[in-house]
């Protein structure tokens, strides 16, 4: 495997972000939400940052990034909606398609996990997969993450929730 470090986003990488999410638009889309057109530019992704930097300093939100040798990202990984009183948030990534297989996903899973504990103190986590990504359901699995029996709402149907008590 290509050596990569996972570190906080930062302003300065709204090129490297940019250049990431557009080589990966269709791949994310098939396994999550699409993005509004807008963030798809240079501004739209300097604004995202800025929230996301924004929530980080709020301590709602952990953006982090994964990032090979030379600085080509790779992956993301969040720490989000975390609740400080219940002591919890939730997990997401996304990981380039041409960096699968390689275990990227499993190494963020496990470094936010190590995040929640030691950096934010929190004790439980959970993340929410649809159901035709089952990559995403075995790294979580594989991270030690349990499928949350959960009642049915509308248009939930085809998702599930995972959870972790760390």
């Amino acid at each position: 495997m290509k050596p990569v470090r996972i570190r906080t986003l930062q302003s300065t990488d709204a090129e490297a972000l940019l250049a990431f999410e557009l080589d990966n638009r269709e791949w994310f889309e098939r396994f999550i939400d699409a993005r509004d057109a807008a963030f798809y530019s240079l501004q739209g992704v300097t604004d995202h940052i800025a929230a996301y930097l924004s929530d980080l300093a709020a301590g709602t939100w952990h953006p982090f990034v994964i990032e090979e040798a030379g600085g080509k990202l790779v992956g993301r990984a969040n720490l989000k909606s975390i609740d400080m009183s219940e002591r919890s948030a939730e997990i997401g990534y996304r990981i380039a398609q041409s960096a699968c297989g390689r275990g990227l996903a499993t190494l963020a899973v496990k470094h936010m996990i190590q995040e929640a504990q030691l950096h934010w103190n929190l004790k439980q986590l959970v993340a929410n997969v649809y159901a035709g990504n089952i990559g995403s359901a075995k790294v979580l699995e594989r991270c030690g993450f349990l499928i949350e029996p959960l009642p049915r709402q509308e248009g939930t149907e085809h998702e599930y929730w995972f959870g972790l008590s760390i």
